[in-house]
């Protein structure tokens, strides 16, 4: 066994920064903090290379003496307390003194300061952890921290590290909530010498929140500002209609300093849970305040963290502040409608278009068309709506006869089915099932379809549709079984799968929207879509820059046209965040393609025969079509002899 033996102090420093510095966004949190509790009221934070390479901090706060400016970067050297005692009653946001030793550990490290009483400055170069050079130099009030080639001198650490764009994005979305949490504060950022975001500090947090997020997410924002019990909540929350997919629009500040508690997140959700869907999450901008020694703030390296005296009393008063707030108000939608000569003006425009089909703003009745008009297509009046498919495909062989006496008969002027019931037309359809399973109702066993042969084109002529039963599942007989195919799970693949199969091809084509969708983008989301354009444009979509951090969204993929929607192309965005490593990966493309499931037609939707035709076509084709892109089943099945069992006609 080795011997025990004492870690030299260069080592030392290194793990010691190890836990405190993670990536470019945590050196410039440090350094934030540290300007702010320096009572700076500007501050401007400059990167280049997503700030791998640079980072320049620089405040108007009390700067350092020079005299102190070496023991600085010592570790466990700090100005804000003094004994044990005093890290229960912390008011700063930093006070560990690990975070200029954990700097300087990993870069180079350049410091320019000078205090209010100093006639002049003082520049502290410092490299690895060790001292280069100490110099007398004119400054301005303040400190400037310039940190060059992080992990410089720790290569395996600095090979984790994301591409520019995406350290760049972690920086950008800090600094936004750092500039959040202290409205009192000017907060400049500069992202390889663009201006990317500039705060007044004329205390606004509302002016912030508009600045960051955009004008139509603050015109949905309630304000909040209670007493309550031992913690003081003020800030602003979201109307439920601003819901996102994520957590990440789930702000909240506890005595100024940006934090994550699963007391404060459970409290939030609960609070919203009689005004949202499941797997939806509001947006909130809370300051929390409460006397520090209700905190232990000293359990996380980073200060990501914090633990509450009182846990139970901080849920309830959060939940109970926010219970209230939404309740007092009335969160019923507003539905904003086209005066009619603008809505002739724009059929008008779509009628005129040729390779466009039109999107029509108003609800209306879908007809079933006869069943020339692919799956998908149905006609208000003489216009169509692709809401699935634009080309038509062409009629598989044996089905004319009876789809065309049959079907299309019962569409021309038979009566029709009563919604709900059974139908009970036999018709035989499309392509064959490519299938090696399917899972039976109780998932108890898999069924071996190879050993039916059903793709042979002998068996095709055997294969039935029943019918439609509660508008939602379409039954299918062959060979002993019954199959129970459910339309919306079973349209959700086939999109899935013709998206993917689009971008492997590159054969995607566009429908344009008109007039255009303006999606008004957070610094989040704009970084997203920059990095993704790319990825975004060759599935389909046609995104062009709008001004500001406005976008225009003028087309779609023609198969995905009710994806033209302003929330789920926000949900798209919010999908990809966690993910936010790379530029056109597959990754990228299958989250972007499994938002097709949004255009997939829904349960309790009545389908002709000739659309549930096609469908069902397109599926059995697909070399996996058992389960949606979500995991559920698109297709059951149930033997006959199951059947008779329950009848009793067997034991």
């Amino acid at each position: 066994m080795p011997n025990i033996q004492l870690l030299d102090q260069n080592t030392i420093n290194r793990i010691a920064a190890g836990e405190v510095i993670e990536r470019p966004a945590s050196v410039v949190k440090e350094l934030l903090e540290n300007a702010i509790d320096a009572k700076a009221t500007a501050v401007t934070v400059e990167i280049r290379d997503g700030g791998i390479s640079f980072i320049r901090v620089t405040d108007n706060g009390n700067g350092i003496p020079a005299e102190e400016i070496s023991l600085a970067f010592l570790r466990h050297s700090t100005s804000k307390i003094r004994r044990a005692e005093d890290l229960f009653l912390v008011t700063s946001l930093g006070f560990r003194g690990e975070a200029l030793s954990s700097i300087a550990a990993v870069a180079q490290v350049e410091a320019i300061t000078r205090t209010p009483k100093s006639l002049t400055g003082v520049r502290y170069q410092i490299e690895g952890g060790e001292e280069k050079r100490v110099e007398e130099v004119g400054a301005p009030e303040g400190t400037t921290f310039i940190v060059r080639n992080l992990f410089y001198n720790t290569p395996v650490r600095r090979k984790f590290l994301k591409t520019a764009i995406t350290e760049g994005a972690h920086v950008g979305d800090l600094v936004e909530k750092i500039a959040l949490s202290h409205p009192e504060v000017s907060v400049r950022f500069i992202q390889n010498n663009q201006n990317k975001l500039y705060t007044s500090g004329n205390r606004s947090l509302k002016d912030i929140i508009y600045t960051v997020f955009g004008r139509e997410l603050t015109a949905c924002l309630l304000k909040v500002s209670q007493c309550r019990d031992m913690v003081t909540i003020d800030g602003f929350i979201g109307k439920p209609v601003i819901a996102r997919s994520n957590r990440n629009f789930e702000n909240y500040f506890v005595n100024g300093r940006y934090v994550k508690s699963s007391i404060i997140t459970r409290a939030i959700e609960e609070a919203y849970r009689p005004f949202m869907m499941q797997h939806k999450y509001p947006f909130t901008m809370l300051r929390l305040a409460m006397e520090p020694e209700l905190l232990d703030v000293n359990v996380h390296p980073a200060k990501r963290e914090l633990r509450f005296q009182d846990e139970e009393r901080v849920f309830q008063a959060v939940r109970d502040v926010l219970a209230e707030t939404l309740a007092q108000k009335e969160l019923i939608p507003e539905m904003v409608l086209e005066d009619k000569k603008k809505q002739e003006e724009n059929r008008e425009k779509q009628r005129g278009s040729q390779g466009r089909r039109g999107f029509y703003p108003e609800p209306f009745e879908y007809k079933r068309m006869e069943q020339k008009q692919p799956f998908g297509q149905w006609q208000k009046g003489k216009e169509t709506h692709p809401s699935v498919q634009q080309a038509e495909s062409p009629k598989p062989s044996g089905l004319e006869t009876e789809i065309e006496k049959g079907a299309a008969g019962q569409l021309k002027g038979q009566a029709p089915v009563p919604q709900g019931q059974l139908r009970e037309r036999q018709v035989p359809y499309g392509p064959g099932l490519p299938q090696d399973e399917a899972v039976s109702p109780e998932g108890s066993r898999q069924l071996e379809l190879f050993e039916e042969r059903l793709l042979e084109p002998k068996s095709r002529s055997r294969h039935k549709l029943i019918g439609q039963l509660f508008d939602t599942y379409w039954l299918v007989e062959f060979n002993n079984q019954l199959y129970i195919i459910d339309q919306h799970a079973a349209h959700e693949k086939v999109l899935y799968e013709q998206t993917m199969a689009t971008l492997a091809t590159r054969e995607q084509t566009s429908q344009m929207v008109d007039p255009p969708i303006i999606l008004s983008l957070g610094g989040r989301e704009e970084t997203l879509l920059k990095l993704h354009l790319t990825a975004f444009e060759r599935i389909g979509f046609r995104i062009e820059h709008f001004g500001g951090r406005e976008y225009a969204v003028r087309g779609v993929p023609d198969n995905l046209f009710s994806l033209a929607q302003k929330d789920l192309l926000m949900e798209m965005l919010d999908g990809l965040w966690e993910d936010i490593g790379g530029g056109n990966t597959p990754m990228v493309y299958e989250k972007i393609a499994s938002m097709s499931c949004k255009a997939a037609v829904k349960g309790n939707h009545t389908m002709s025969v000739a659309e549930a035709q096609q469908l069902i076509g397109q599926l059995l084709d697909l070399e996996n079509p058992y389960a949606c892109p979500h995991g559920r089943p698109t297709i059951l099945s149930m033997s006959k002899r199951e059947l008779e069992k329950k009848f009793k006609r067997i034991v």
